[in-house]
């Protein structure tokens, strides 16, 4: 397997495994360690955890807004101004949540780099 498959499956389960413990930013966290210790290059540093952080957090929401059918994410839609589309609010989120993670795994590669360059 290559290392952005690697990459991204082993974001996507730390970050399932700190969630259950820690609070939203433990996607950074999970980035962060990925990167760090799954060197990624030039731009796939930051699109995969940002994919696969976009997906977990778009499944998750959709699963736990599914159980209630949906009546939260309905208000909260009618709030912002995505016309009441539940949809695009947990596509909104899963994007927010992405952008955390991708800047968080530059972080984590920059850190890699700088620790690499320490030896």
């Amino acid at each position: 397997m290559s290392k952005n498959i690697i990459n991204f499956i082993v974001t996507i389960v730390l970050a399932y495994v700190l969630s259950l413990f820690l609070p939203w930013w433990s996607v950074m966290t999970a980035a962060l360690a990925t990167a760090l210790f799954i060197p990624l290059r030039k731009a796939a540093v930051f699109f995969i955890p940002f994919l696969a952080v976009l997906l977990f957090w778009f499944v998750m929401s959709y699963f736990l807004s599914s159980g209630n059918d949906f009546t939260l994410a309905k208000r909260i839609a009618v709030l912002l101004p995505l016309g009441g589309n539940p949809y695009v609010l947990m596509l909104v989120t899963g994007v927010v949540g992405g952008l955390a993670a991708g800047i968080s795994a530059i972080f984590g590669k920059q850190l890699s780099l700088v620790l690499v360059g320490r030896k």
